[in-house]
């Protein structure tokens, strides 16, 4: 893709996938094979790119994956130290269980850091594919936190309303998450093949859609718990005509590889960094787009 930049106001989210490894094998996983080899992998490239993307887009967004970021909680720390306070900060892990660092430690890190972190999104699914810390260790997290729980192939839908009361005792909100690499556009706005959202419509009150180009979410109650089930395409670049004819390619996410390249897009595009110092800013076109989600 050779077009002009555009992306949304503020800058596309930036993802940095940690130099290190988790310890687990879940089946849904793209990114393990990412981790088979490690050569080259280096937190002081990965801290160079976190620069370059604060110069560019001071407001942007950063999000943490993996890998495992609480499997090294010092080189954790090394990062987030390097983003400035005007952009926001995700966490996606696990919340492991793993030999050499207690769960004690992590939850200190968590009030270490609860100024800079905006969110940490813990993997919990209706089955369990790895050594799940304690549903009581996950409440004690300082910063926000949400659970994002991945509906995988046969999951099992009589389970789900026994899900939800298991995280509503702690006031936890839940995001339900389709298998993206089964995302299209002909299937991302679907509705009425769609198995997830037909099991949650039947067990949960529909509030409201939220959606862009790229993602959406359908909202849910139950019992004061706000609930979303989120889809997204596979990939973060949509390549789209304006009104006076410029093709742009417009970036959704740009990755920090564990070797510190920049990508712009989830199938090894790399980020042409100049021309992204040009890049064109447009409103994000997230809206809502039907009923309520704001709840």
């Amino acid at each position: 893709m050779s077009h002009p930049y555009k992306t949304r106001a503020g800058g596309a989210t930036v993802t940095v996938f940690v130099p290190y490894d988790c310890r687990n094998h879940c089946p849904f996983c793209v990114n393990k094979q990412e981790y088979a080899h490690n050569e080259g992998f280096s937190v002081d490239a990965i801290l160079k790119s976190i620069a370059v993307m604060d110069e560019i887009t001071p407001a942007c967004d950063f999000v943490f994956t993996g890998g495992e970021p609480f499997a090294n909680l010092g080189q954790l720390q090394r990062m987030l130290d390097a983003i400035p306070a005007t952009h926001k900060i995700y966490i996606n892990t696990t919340f492991p269980v793993q030999p050499g660092c207690s769960a004690e430690e992590m939850l200190a890190f968590t009030r270490k850091n609860r100024d800079k972190i905006t969110c940490i999104n813990v993997s919990r699914h209706l089955q369990r594919y790895v050594e799940e810390s304690p549903d009581e260790v996950v409440a004690q997290i300082a910063t926000k936190k949400r659970i994002n729980c991945v509906l995988y192939q046969d999951y099992p839908a009589d389970e789900l309303t026994a899900y939800v009361e298991r995280w509503r005792k702690y006031s936890i909100p839940i995001q339900f998450r389709y298998d993206y690499t089964e995302t299209t556009p002909e299937n991302l706005y679907e509705e009425e093949n769609d198995k997830i959202l037909q099991d949650l419509r039947a067990q949960f009150q529909y509030m409201g859609l939220d959606g862009c180009r790229m993602r959406n979410g359908f909202h849910f109650a139950y019992k004061g718990m706000h609930m979303t089930y989120h889809k997204t395409l596979p990939y973060s670049t949509i390549v789209e005509t304006d009104e006076n004819g410029v093709t742009y390619d417009i970036l959704y996410d740009i990755l920090i590889k564990q070797n510190g390249e920049l990508h712009s897009d989830w199938t090894g595009v790399k980020l042409d960094v100049e021309k992204y110092r040009n890049v064109v800013f447009e409103p994000y076109d997230l809206k809502v787009l039907d009923g309520t989600v704001d709840f």
